[in-house]
């Protein structure tokens, strides 16, 4: 399989991974609240061992066609939406809430230290041990994940009231929000962030190789900064605990990312890249750390796999109208503007003429609104007022 196929067969799996997301999101909220989390979080573990081990039998039998990789991450994914959901929600009920924000950045911790280590290892192991050793190792951590879930106990919720009728079951997150000003202004100000965090970030990668003449070795060299930067990020926020005003701290988060993804919009080679990148990916551990904190201080632990279900299901609708029209506005719109002869003439000085200078310029419009949404922030009231609030725990009606 060549390089070019392998990549396409590659986006396609991360495609089919995040396909089914949306509309499990629409149910997974309902289960998250009348079933088990602890055996919710075993069961997506299970499903992906098993999808493990299909891929494993397939291989050896010389079966394994690229479908069946298609399939298995549809079905890993729509199980770890509801796995993610089910871990979220069981963190307020065994961490105490001056704690929150410290137990949060530990999930980003995972997230950017897998992007370090993951591909390195498998680089390294694959030529070694090759496809069969890789799917061993894998089963061997889902056994572990398994166990440890297994040993642990985590306190449940009690469950809702089921008397609703499915129409309403189903929109009571969002409902839920939008009748709570707070909740209502997070989720306004996060989807604003995020549309703009991911209209840029959708660019990302074709702008650095359109500036590098496709170089894939700057590209992995900020990746790795990215990672750096998240894992350093994580570790000051879980010695450190975060802000006291958590919304401090997700807005000061917000201006920090728009600040250094603004810089590294206009840089145009590795040596204001890789610094940019790490401070950006610094700032995300405790701007999503602190959210978290947000929700989980604001929703009684009964309701949160309905509210966060919603919130999540916005965030993914507003992230896919992003990633949708990124390749458009570049292509079609910056890209041709910053060609010779068009507004080249005014911004070529600060972003060049050449491939990629469109995107940059995108980018760096992206950023700057990263960086508006975080100072827009400390002026709306709404959400200011959000940090003294605590969940209603007698009326849970809407």
């Amino acid at each position: 399989m060549g390089t070019d196929r392998f990549s396409d067969s590659f986006g396609t799996c991360r495609l089919f991974s995040q396909l089914l997301r949306i509309p499990i999101t629409l149910f997974a909220g309902i289960i998250i609240d009348c079933f088990n989390r602890k055996r919710l979080m075993i069961l997506g573990d299970a499903v992906a061992a098993v999808s493990t081990i299909a891929i494993l039998l397939l291989y050896l039998t010389d079966n394994l066609q690229i479908w069946h990789l298609y399939l298995t991450s549809a079905v890993n994914g729509s199980f770890g939406q509801i796995q993610q959901l089910a871990y979220s929600t069981s963190i307020a009920m065994i961490v105490p809430q001056q704690h929150y924000t410290r137990a949060s950045s530990m999930g980003s911790m995972v997230h950017y230290g897998s992007a370090i280590f993951a591909p390195a290892l498998a680089g390294s192991l694959y030529p070694v041990i090759g496809l069969l050793g890789i799917l061993l190792i894998d089963l061997t951590t889902f056994t572990v994940a398994i166990a440890t879930l297994v040993a642990v106990n985590i306190p449940q919720p009690s469950r809702p009231d089921t008397d609703q009728q499915v129409l309403e079951t189903l929109t009571f997150g969002v409902r839920y929000i939008w009748n709570h000003r707070g909740l209502r202004a997070l989720l306004v100000t996060t989807a604003l962030f995020w549309f703009a965090h991911d209209l840029g970030g959708a660019i990302y990668d074709p702008m650095i190789l359109a500036r590098t003449d496709g170089s894939a070795q700057v590209l992995g060299s900020v990746a790795a900064s990215a990672g750096v930067g998240g894992v350093t990020g994580a570790v000051i926020i879980s010695v450190w605990g975060g802000p006291k005003r958590r919304i401090d701290g997700m807005l000061l988060g917000f201006i920090g990312a728009g600040l250094s993804k603004t810089v590294f919009g206009l840089g145009r080679t590795t040596f204001v890249w890789i610094p940019a990148q790490f401070c950006s990916s610094l700032n995300f551990p405790l701007l999503s750390s602190a959210e978290t904190a947000l929700w989980m201080a604001n929703v009684a632990p009964e309701m949160q796999g309905r509210v966060f279900a919603a919130n999540a299901l916005i965030l993914q609708i507003v992230s896919a109208i992003a990633i949708f029209i990124a390749g458009s506005l570049a292509d079609r719109v910056f890209e041709p503007a910053m060609s010779p002869g068009g507004i080249a003439t005014i911004l070529g000085g600060i972003f060049s003429s050449g491939s990629g200078a469109g995107m940059a310029v995108l980018y760096v419009i992206t950023a700057i609104n990263l960086l508006l949404v975080g100072c827009g922030g400390f002026a709306y009231r709404e959400l200011q007022e959000l940090e003294p609030i605590k969940p209603n725990r007698d009326n849970h009606t809407i």
